[in-house]
């Protein structure tokens, strides 16, 4: 018999377009439940992030308004047209503060990542880098500084900078660098792990034949393949940072009332003024603000980590295609094999 082996019909597949709209690429190489909880982490942030921009026209009263006109508003009023989540012990209205609240978190978590990222990917690169004293010095104040609660080490540089008391402005700086510090090392020894590594690769060997600087070689060859996880660490502490936040609110070392909006302090005055009265509204709201926002900046964190680890990625995958064989066509001449030759 003869056997016949037919042509396949492929087509050429295009080169992959890359959008330009940021995210959107990375929500592609998503599916399923995965792109579920990207959505979703994006949702909550996005939402939290309009409140925050925009919490000057969007709350009703202000942070720390006690009356409207001649009129003072009642103390721990239940939830009501006038005040949809109450009020507190002082006057205030809750859903305002939670509204400013949501600013004040967006400002003190972007400056402790930005100052933690700028700071960490630094030094782990010069670290990294040349080795040698200046890497045994820095491990060791790193070690040191993971050697204390993350907490506790917040507080002391919190109170140590501010000094007790601070504007909202000052408030707002020290907390981040509270934050900063602890945040740090962790950038620090994954960003200096990687650039050992990468110090080594014939890459960067052949720029050190060529001549090339000790800082052309770190900006152009090491930087960008040593930083590809920072973005999973920065959404993945920038949930730790809030609940650092609420912490130094709660212990009463962070911003003070008078000064801005802070779920932490409005959780620790629910507490020793309304929870043994029965007053449920006045720490439920903040509450669950804090942890809202935790879970979306945690989602989205983590499906990052999904979408740039290859062993975690679940991307959408493509329909398979049978090839066709193209025996009607009337062109087709059918080709004998070799065994068919040998018989």
């Amino acid at each position: 018999m003869t056997a016949i082996i037919g042509e396949i019909d492929t087509e050429p597949e295009g080169p992959i377009k890359h959008s330009r709209i940021p995210g959107l690429d990375a929500m592609r190489a998503t599916s399923g439940f995965q792109r579920g909880m990207l959505v979703f982490g994006l949702v909550i942030v996005a939402f939290f992030v309009v409140l925050a921009v925009f919490a000057t026209w969007i709350a009703p009263y202000g942070f720390d308004q006690v009356g409207k006109g001649t009129e003072l508003f009642p103390t721990q009023a239940a939830p009501s047209s006038q005040h949809w989540f109450g009020t507190t012990v002082d006057g205030f209205d809750v859903l305002s503060r939670v509204i400013f609240g949501a600013q004040t978190a967006l400002e003190v978590i972007v400056l402790a990542v930005a100052f933690s990222i700028v700071i960490g990917v630094t030094i782990g690169l010069l670290s990294g880098f040349f080795g040698g004293w200046l890497d045994r010095v820095l491990v060791l104040i790193a070690d040191a500084m993971f050697a204390f609660p993350s907490l506790l080490l917040a507080i002391v540089i919190s109170v140590s900078i501010s000094g007790g008391s601070s504007g909202k402005w000052s408030g707002i700086f020290a907390t981040a660098i509270a934050i900063t510090a602890v945040y740090v090392p962790q950038y620090f020894r994954v960003v200096r792990n990687a650039t050992i590594a990468a110090r080594e690769e014939p890459y960067v060997e052949a720029s050190r034949a060529l001549g090339a600087r000790p800082i052309a070689i770190m900006t152009r060859y090491i930087f960008s393949n040593v930083v590809q996880t920072v973005p999973v660490i920065a959404t993945i502490n920038a949930g730790d940072a809030i609940l650092t936040l609420a912490g130094l609110g709660f212990l009463g070392v962070g911003i003070e009332p008078t000064a801005a909006a802070e779920w932490g302090h409005d959780l620790n005055t629910a507490v020793q003024n309304d929870v043994a009265n029965g007053i449920w509204w006045t720490g439920v709201f903040p509450g669950v603000a804090i942890a809202l926002l935790v879970l979306g900046v945690t989602l989205v964190g983590e499906s990052l980590n999904d979408v740039l680890n290859p062993l975690l990625r679940t991307s959408k995958l493509r329909d398979v295609v049978m090839p066709r064989r193209r025996a009607q066509d009337p062109a087709y001449v059918p080709v004998a094999s070799d065994e068919d030759d040998e018989s």
